[in-house]
């Protein structure tokens, strides 16, 4: 596992929807593997441990309760949350700290174009933007068999993490917050 010669390519891929005072981020990404492969790396703990910004109690791919625990957070942050939809391998919601979280995996050629909607506040959707995609690229690389190891918190810091936040920021029209580390 190496993060040599690893950089977050530009902000690309995201929009925000809006309804009243609601935000909503939408990402999308293209990946080279079939929706149940990527399913797996959803929803298997062991999985997410390998690139998602928090570990799983249990497989996500059932309905019913579930523990989420954030990792490289300032401090720990233990959610409890509730799987409402698990459609293996096309469709997974679930809440996380409160906020709604929307997985959709379409087929496209031999690959999966994946699809996430996350609500969060108006004030953090470019952090949370710029930490998603970080988040995908190391998906991505896991799924090709390049894993790099998770890179959230502190560390997303060394990864352009204030770079992404500031396009994203940019792109959505919002004033530029910069934590002491990102979410």
């Amino acid at each position: 596992m190496s993060r040599d010669g690893y950089a977050p390519g530009a902000a690309a891929g995201a929009h925000v929807e809006k309804h009243g005072q609601r935000w909503t981020l939408a990402l999308v990404r293209d990946l080279h593997h079939p929706p149940e492969k990527v399913w797996r790396a959803l929803t298997d703990p062991k999985e997410l441990h390998e690139w998602a910004p928090f570990d799983a109690d249990r497989n996500l791919g059932v309905t019913g309760q579930a523990t989420l625990t954030t990792v490289g957070a300032p401090t720990t942050q233990v959610s409890e949350t509730y799987i409402t939809r698990a459609e293996e391998p096309r469709l997974l919601e679930y809440s996380w700290g409160g906020n709604d979280i929307r997985w959709e995996l379409e087929p496209v050629g031999k690959g999966t174009r994946l699809k996430l909607w996350h609500s969060i506040d108006k004030r953090y959707v470019a952090m949370g933007a710029a930490g998603w995609h970080l988040c995908l690229d190391v998906l991505g690389r896991l799924l090709d068999g390049r894993p790099i190891g998770r890179i959230v918190g502190g560390a997303a810091m060394r990864f352009d993490w204030k770079r992404l936040n500031a396009e994203y920021s940019k792109q959505f029209g919002v004033d530029e917050k910069q934590p002491d580390s990102p979410t």
